[in-house]
């Protein structure tokens, strides 16, 4: 019997269990065996944690900028040496293949490096003519939130951007995927992050939210999750108008065009959509298609679907592993019977596997009904209707037709559909004729219920500055 694991906590420079003993298990999604344990904050951790940043602040944010560019590069790089290891204790607590584990570790390397990279020039002052300027300053100490479907890449976020600012960062890792945040954070660790100023805890998650941002001593909340959960938080930081970046739930549409490569659409829309097992808020959820191809589109998209190989995640051969856990299966189960019951057809898929772990065969629904869950909740899982339309117009209005905005897609060839296309969609993303993640350079947001602040890029770095003002009567000596 292998070893069992057991994850820790990280305060004020030390890895140590929880003050009162307190762990939760680990569950393999693939076999639905316990292998580990996770140790869980208490508030007298919380409070070390939150003193220890506060202690750590100042030194930190004095630092010169160039500084701390380069010891997220350094981090990015011991974090490449740790990538094997990392991806394969990812895939263990998720179910993503180990291929999809390590592309994301690749991306969690890509923003330590981009943060670090451009640490020094977003810190340095804006001239804003010969006797005004503005200073970039860090916002201070920085509680992060992550969830287990992308904890890599998002436990790199919440860490690299206020980190380059000169914040100090309270990380609440995800207790299912626990791994991530603890490679990241011995990354920065050995890179030579000074004592205090990044803290990873895991625990019972509303008491942690509770308990940080009840603190005056954090000035800025960084969340991704769910639309109820983002909105329940940014209730409590506004008792202390803590700065909040939202990025929440999707329910993104496709709109597939006459004019479009079915072949090409389909395998990249089958790709994207099953990475994962569908559990990404940027997964594609809703595919409107023009009626004149809606046949053969849907014919060549079932048969995409039913092609993809289920089994374990470390098995190479593996194109889709299991569902993250059991909450998931439900979710599936519940949706699928729901449209099915008002009328839909389960063009493939629509059951659970019959084997040990959490098992759902990738799903495409037709004829849903209007008033079906699956076309108002996120799905968040390998679940994608498929509809014809008959006019732009009838296009768009159903790809708005939801309370999120995270991102939309749309395939065609046309200039004058492609610049429709991109002005009428309402989501913080419009992707054309492409699926694919959001690179660390560009800033990713949603709308209306998906969130708002920015993540990424210059406007994600910026989020986690206070931008001083500073005028003179005459022209400024410092420039």
């Amino acid at each position: 019997m292998s070893e069992s694991i057991n994850y820790k906590l990280f305060i004020n420079g030390t890895w140590r269990s929880g003050s009162d003993g307190s762990d939760l298990a680990l569950t393999n999604p693939a076999t639905e065996q316990e292998f580990g344990r996770v140790a869980v904050a208490s508030a007298t951790d919380l409070d070390d944690a939150l003193m220890s940043a506060q202690n750590s602040l100042l030194s930190w944010s004095k630092t010169p900028a160039s500084d701390r560019g380069t010891l997220l590069v350094r981090a990015a790089r011991i974090l490449i040496g740790k990538i094997d290891a990392a991806a394969t204790a990812l895939s263990k607590e998720q179910g993503k293949t180990l291929a999809e584990a390590r592309g994301e570790y690749a991306r969690a390397v890509e923003t330590l490096e981009w943060n670090g990279t451009h640490a020094e020039e977003l810190s340095a002052p804006i001239p804003m003519g010969e006797t005004r300027m503005i200073v970039p300053e860090g916002i201070g100490v920085v509680a992060a939130f992550t969830p287990w479907n992308y904890p890599a890449v998002l436990n790199a976020r919440k860490l690299a951007a206020p980190l380059a600012a000169g914040c100090a960062v309270i990380l609440k890792g995800a207790e299912e995927t626990p791994s991530a945040g603890v490679f990241i954070v011995e990354a920065l660790e050995e890179a030579g992050i000074p004592t205090g100023v990044v803290s990873l805890v895991f625990g019972n998650p509303p008491m942690i939210s509770e308990h940080l941002l009840g603190s005056p001593i954090v000035r800025a909340l960084t969340f991704t999750g769910s639309t109820p959960v983002g909105k329940q938080l940014a209730k409590i930081a506004a008792n202390n108008l803590q700065r909040c970046v939202l990025e929440l739930g999707g329910h993104s549409p496709i709109v597939v065009f006459e004019d479009t490569d079915l072949s090409k659409a389909v395998s990249a829309i089958s790709e994207y959509k099953f990475e994962c097992a569908g559990q990404s808020c940027n997964a594609p959820s809703r595919v409107l298609v023009a009626r004149r191809i809606y046949e053969t589109f849907l014919a060549k998209l079932v048969e995409a679907a039913a092609r993809i190989r289920i089994g374990n995640p470390d098995d190479p051969a593996t194109e889709m592993g299991p569902m993250a856990n059991a909450r998931r299966i439900e979710a599936m189960e519940r949706l699928t019977k729901d449209a099915v019951d008002r009328g839909a057809k389960v063009e493939t898929g629509g059951a659970r596997l019959d084997r040990s772990g959490f098992y759902w065969a990738p799903t495409i629904l037709s004829n849903v009904h209007p008033e079906s869950k699956v076309l108002r909740e996120e799905p968040f899982g390998p679940i994608l209707t498929v509809a014809p339309f008959d006019s732009i117009e009838q296009a768009i209005e159903e790809a708005n037709a939801t309370e999120y905005g995270l991102a939309s897609y749309f395939f065609s060839n046309s200039p004058d559909v492609q610049k429709r296309m991109i002005n009428s969609l309402l989501a913080g993303a419009v992707s054309v004729n492409y699926l694919k993640g959001v690179s660390a350079d560009a800033p990713n947001a949603g709308i209306n219920q998906s969130g708002y602040g920015y993540e990424g890029g210059v406007e994600g770095l910026r989020t986690f500055q206070n931008l001083k003002l500073v005028n003179a009567a005459g022209p400024l000596a410092i420039r």
